[in-house]
């Protein structure tokens, strides 16, 4: 008995599986230490066969009593297991046990077959190929043999046995006959013989009785209705005024083809006589009329002899009739075999006991042909197995960087970064609602083949970087297991901080998204209220009426400024704007200024540490707190443990590769070296440097103007002007003037 030993894989508790020994003893242990108890078919990088051989009960899910027994199989039928220690797909017949006698019999069929050099052992590829070659000859085990399998002279019957009943397929897709297409002939055939004997006795108009009961049951509703009308008449006398016509439907159906049909139709064929004769004479000429005359004529009077009156026991005995003929028919048309009825003769017994010597013989191959696929099951199970355990009772090459992991799907480069872990999404919605319970950033991408094939869908966590960077519609490139490229593109983002830095700044990043949407706002807003100025002023010039010619006495009164609007009042709110502007920057400036550096450094740290400090611990719990079991989960997998996604596993699973180790920086800009050159090649255009730099001073001066008085206060007090200078420039300065000057005369009074 092979020891087990457990082993610690970021953070859960695995037992180590390195050998199929191992492994046998591996399942025993209780099912809440495995990693995981089921796991769907989809998204394993594996052999499509061996996941639906080993799912049992065809749910589309392996649990964990089905990787048990697919082990206890594969020990028994292995008496050496390296070749599964290996994890080969060639079987050595040797390491075959005793009581797997029937697949070493079907190797050696197989190599037999395709006539292999080496005698001691099969691969897979092998098992598969002579399957299709037994295919091919026809030689399936199921017992149904296709016609092109047949020998000529049978081929012709098989093909109308085939047309007679449903088809049969064989394992090989074909369609073909069987011992028990045969035999259900046999019967039939039989059936069909002893039916075509009755036909004498129900056929009692000879060879006109199909026709004459058709025609007696075209005529049956109409002729049932009238005699039961009859009874009607003979029980109550005076119903049969109920089955005239009334005046008035008749008065309100005038001038309505339609509605007086319709009234003519719900009239009996005939005036109904208690006695249950019906005289031909008395036919009404209603919607009927013609194929019940026409009934008389061809059917009625030849077979009861009676041209005058048909009485009701001998139009029950007439319907009697019609229904054995019909009946005798109905049965003739349900016989599957009833087309082979001109070619019944020709069939012999002999080609039919050939058919079914030839499905025998095929049926006989079923024991041999079972254990060709039990073969295919067994070198599965020894290529596989062992590394289906190894990512499913434990998952140790999820947190290897050497080691593939069945559930990967691929690699994802995007934004200069690769992503290496990414697992298959076949319900998006489902799946993301599960990974945004928890901690870890998820991208979904949808990856487009170039060769045609449909698309599917992953889901990538993303461990390093900056999460802001990443965004729905951004494009990558996708190389699944096989190296097979394809493009990507990112379809949802779970957002959540991929690094403590990340975490620390992101409160900054929202102040400035914030502050970067209400500038925006209020410059939007601006732009409206200046669009709405202008239109606003140039619609009241144009429909502001002619001013008359002022008096030529008289000095011109003052013009008036236009209320709230007009170029003027542009400029005037920008200039209290500018001046409001400068005030408030006068002020931060003071009270700047009244700082120390040392103030100004512990002012920044403490803003720092209060912002990023709770940021910063939310983050780091969040990252210890990250789980690869919800990715995994939202695919359908079912887990028992935690899959921790540590700081060593983040790096490998985003990361930023290197430069080559023989690469070289080059640190000169190309591109500006190409733009002066390209400059130095081409004519100047538009304004000049000069003019430039003309504009700038303008615009400059502008706003200083605009703000001198809270400069130039600001400059006072911090002393950087003389006393002098800031009273010529400020008159305001020179109030506290007389305080400042009797301050020193009254002083020396005190000093005594």
């Amino acid at each position: 008995m092979a020891s087990l030993i457990y082993r610690r894989y970021g953070g859960s508790l695995q037992v180590d599986i390195p050998s199929f020994d191992v492994l046998v003893e591996a399942i025993r242990i209780p099912e809440t230490q495995w990693i995981a108890t089921a796991c769907p078919l989809e998204g394993l990088s594996c052999d499509p066969r061996l996941l639906t051989l080993m799912d049992a009960d065809g749910n589309g899910r392996i649990r964990v009593a089905e990787v048990r027994t697919a082990v206890d199989w594969a020990a028994k039928q292995l008496k050496d297991r390296r070749g599964a220690d290996a994890s080969s797909d060639v079987l050595e017949l040797d390491a075959l046990s005793e009581g797997a006698r029937p697949l070493r019999g079907a190797a050696e069929m197989i190599l037999r077959t395709l006539k292999a050099t080496d005698a001691g052992r099969i691969s897979l590829a092998q098992v598969r190929e002579s399957e299709k070659a037994l295919r091919e000859t026809g030689q399936n085990g199921d017992g149904i043999v296709a016609p092109d399998h047949l020998p000529e002279h049978l081929r012709p019957l098989a093909q109308e046995l085939m047309a007679s009943f449903p088809a049969l397929t064989n394992r090989a897709g074909k369609v073909g006959v069987d011992a028990t297409l045969v035999k259900r002939f046999r019967e039939e055939r039989a059936k069909l013989r002893e039916h075509r004997e009755k036909q004498g006795a129900a056929f009692v108009w000879g060879d006109v009785s199909l026709e004459t009961a058709k025609r007696v049951r075209d005529v049956a509703p109409l002729l049932d209705a009238y005699f039961v009308q009859c009874r009607l008449v003979a029980a109550q006398p005076e119903a049969a005024a109920s089955l005239r016509l009334r005046a008035e439907r008749v008065e309100g159906a005038l001038g309505d083809v339609a509605a007086l049909g319709k009234a003519a139709g719900d009239l009996p064929i005939a005036p109904p006589d208690a006695s249950g004769v019906l005289e031909w004479s008395r036919l009404l000429r209603g919607p009927a009329y013609e194929v019940v005359e026409a009934f008389r004529t061809d059917v009625a009077t030849p077979m009861t002899g009676d041209s005058q009156r048909l009485s009701d026991s001998a139009w029950r005995e007439l319907a009697a009739k019609a229904d054995g003929v019909l009946a005798w028919q109905a049965q003739l048309e349900a016989n599957p075999v009833r087309k082979l009825m001109d070619t019944l003769p020709s069939v012999s017994d002999a080609d039919l006991d050939a058919l079914g010597a030839a499905s025998a013989a095929d049926l006989a191959l079923k024991p041999t042909l079972d254990a060709v696929n039990e073969l295919e099951r067994l070198v599965l199970y020894q290529r596989w197995l062992l590394l289906f355990a190894n990512n499913f009772i434990s998952m140790p090459n999820l947190y290897m960087p050497k080691r593939l992991a069945l559930v990967e799907k691929g690699t994802l480069i995007l934004g200069g970064r690769k992503y290496t872990l990414s697992v298959l999404v076949t319900n998006r919605a489902a799946h993301s609602a599960l990974t945004a319970l928890g901690t870890t950033c998820i991208l979904y991408v949808q990856v487009a083949p170039k060769d045609g094939t449909p698309g599917y869908e992953v889901a990538v966590p993303v461990t390093s970087g900056r999460s802001t960077e990443l965004a729905v519609g951004k494009r990558g490139v996708f190389y699944d297991v096989d190296g097979v490229e394809s493009d990507a593109i990112v379809t949802q983002v779970v957002r959540q901080p991929v690094s403590l830095w990340e975490s620390m700044t992101m409160p900054f990043a929202r102040i400035g998204e914030f502050i970067t949407q209400k500038v925006e706002g209020l410059a939007s807003a601006g732009e409206k209220t200046f669009d709405s100025t202008l239109e606003q002023g140039y619609t009241n010039a144009t429909n502001a009426p002619p001013v008359a010619p002022p008096p030529a006495a008289g000095p011109a009164p003052a013009a008036a400024a236009p209320a709230g609007g007009g170029l003027a009042g542009i400029v005037a709110a920008g200039g209290l704007a500018a001046a409001a502007l400068g005030s408030s920057f006068a002020f931060i400036m003071t009270q700047v200024k009244s700082l120390t550096l040392v103030d100004l450094i512990s002012a920044a740290t403490l803003i720092a540490i209060v912002v990023m400090a709770p940021a910063g611990l939310l983050g780091w719990l969040k990252l210890r707190r990250r789980n690869l079991a919800l990715l995994l989960e939202g695919s359908g997998w079912a887990l028992n443990d935690r899959l921790m996604l540590t700081p060593e596993l983040s790096s490998l699973v985003t990361r930023r590769p290197k430069l080559p180790s023989n690469a070289r920086v080059d640190r000169l800009d190309m591109v500006r070296s190409a733009l002066v050159r390209q400059q130095e090649d081409d004519e100047a255009e538009g304004t000049s440097g000069w003019t430039k730099l003309a504009i700038t001073l303008a615009v400059i001066f502008v706003l200083l103007w605009q703000v001198r008085i809270p400069l130039l206060t600001w400059f006072c007090h911090a002393g950087w002007l003389s006393q002098d200078t800031c009273l010529a420039v400020l008159p305001s300065q020179a109030e506290p003037a007389p305080a400042a000057a009797a301050a020193p005369a009254a002083a020396p009074a005190k000093a005594p």
